[in-house]
């Protein structure tokens, strides 16, 4: 499967398989409305987790630090997409004022009688940088206290932050409401791009109109996250292939070496957690606009597990193996739903095994047989990918 996409070694026929894999997922939208929506909407909650998965292959894959915290960066990139493009603002100023009236007097004062009584509506190009800052900041504050810390006692600590943020956002509403605790947060703007709301018209249709032009809104996100997904598989891509990716490969297999050859290891560090950070808070800020509502149980320990499930079952270290995991394990559950529970009405005229309790089997079982027979994952990384090619310039810290 790797020859196909090969550029360095096959250019002829990798442009051509780039060409029709383009094709398929240009047309995909189009060919599945005949089936109706749901399948276009499993496959945009594919694309988010592809570029999730792609920010946590920086962090274990190219640095080789175990994280199992890392969906706490897909939810700060969520909650502030929800409170920067919701009415939360106007409703954390209410609890303000009950407490701090002079202090939420001086808010109104500085934001406008508008913006305290219908909260913050910012533009996506807004709040899609500012998620990536912030979550690429909890990312380096999160590695700082981690740096000397490896294998098993990594992964607490990482697993320990995330439990922190989710719980947090659980609990972050009172005195002060800032995330409406465990009720969530709703009316969430939709992605607007030129004036175009891609949320659509309200209806069960949801068509979302450019001219004379109408299509369903989650065929308008699915082209949104394509091109978001491309983005980050380049981002990715260049990144691997730059004396940063170098630095990091170095440091994945020998941090000591690494280090004796002047690598920074502490820099390098910081480096991986704060970019792997900013993909999920984008991934999150998308998330939020794309489902109108975030509530803390979606940021839950099973979703690093799954997320973390996805770089090894593709392929650890290597893009488009990361891809094949992501898609293979977000489409799953939604597979057994159309497929496996039918048929276990036709068979036994009951469903035996519900469809979570079985996803879960699957998982365990899934990643029992990979660790035992491909233990590199089903797209392993070719082994000249991880070599400095001849000529090339060494490292520097």
């Amino acid at each position: 499967m790797t020859g196909f996409f090969d550029v360095k070694r096959n250019p002829g026929r990798a442009y051509i398989s780039f060409a029709v894999l383009g094709i398929l997922l240009l047309v995909f939208p189009f060919f599945a409305d005949n089936f109706g929506n749901s399948w276009v909407r499993i496959v945009d909650l594919a694309l988010l987790y592809i570029m999730l998965a792609l920010g946590l292959n920086i962090v274990v894959g190219f640095a080789g630090l175990l994280d199992l915290g890392y969906i706490a960066f897909y939810a700060v990139g969520a909650y502030l997409a929800a409170f920067f493009g919701s009415p939360q603002f106007a409703l954390m100023l209410t609890t303000v004022g009950e407490n701090f009236p002079a202090f939420a007097q001086f808010l109104t004062t500085l934001f406008g009688p508008e913006i305290a009584a219908k909260g913050f509506h910012l533009p996506v190009w807004v709040i899609v940088p500012m998620s990536a800052v912030t979550a690429g900041f909890f990312g380096a504050l999160l590695g700082a206290p981690t740096l000397k810390l490896r294998g098993d006692y990594l992964a607490v600590v990482t697993l320990g932050f995330g439990e922190i943020i989710r719980i947090f956002m659980n609990n972050l509403n009172a005195p002060i409401n800032f995330t409406n605790g465990p009720q969530g947060i709703n009316a969430i703007d939709p992605v607007s791009i030129f004036g175009v709301s891609l949320g659509g018209e309200s209806g069960a249709d949801a068509l979302v109109r450019v001219g004379s032009f109408a299509t369903p809104s989650v065929n308008a996100y699915y082209f949104l996250f394509l091109g978001l997904c491309i983005a980050t598989v380049f981002f990715s891509l260049r990144l691997q292939n730059s004396r940063l990716g170098r630095a990091w490969i170095a440091i994945r297999e020998d941090e000591i070496a690494a280090k004796a050859m002047g690598i920074n290891t502490r820099n390098m560090k910081l480096l991986a957690f704060s970019m792997g950070a900013s993909f999920g808070g984008v991934a999150g800020a998308m998330f939020a606009s794309f489902q109108g509502f975030v509530s803390p149980e979606s940021f839950s320990l099973m979703e690093s597990i799954v997320v973390l499930a996805m770089v090894v079952l593709g392929g650890i270290g290597h893009v488009p193996g990361v891809i094949l995991g992501a898609v293979l394990l977000a489409a799953l559950p939604e597979l057994l739903r159309h497929i496996v529970e039918p048929m276990q009405r036709a068979v036994f005229g009951k469903v035996i095994i519900e469809i979570e309790v079985l996803r879960q089997l699957l998982y365990g079982l899934a990643m029992v047989v990979i660790m035992l027979y491909r233990p590199a994952g089903l797209w392993p990384s070719p082994k000249h990918e991880d070599q400095v090619p001849q000529g090339g310039e060494a490292v520097k810290p």
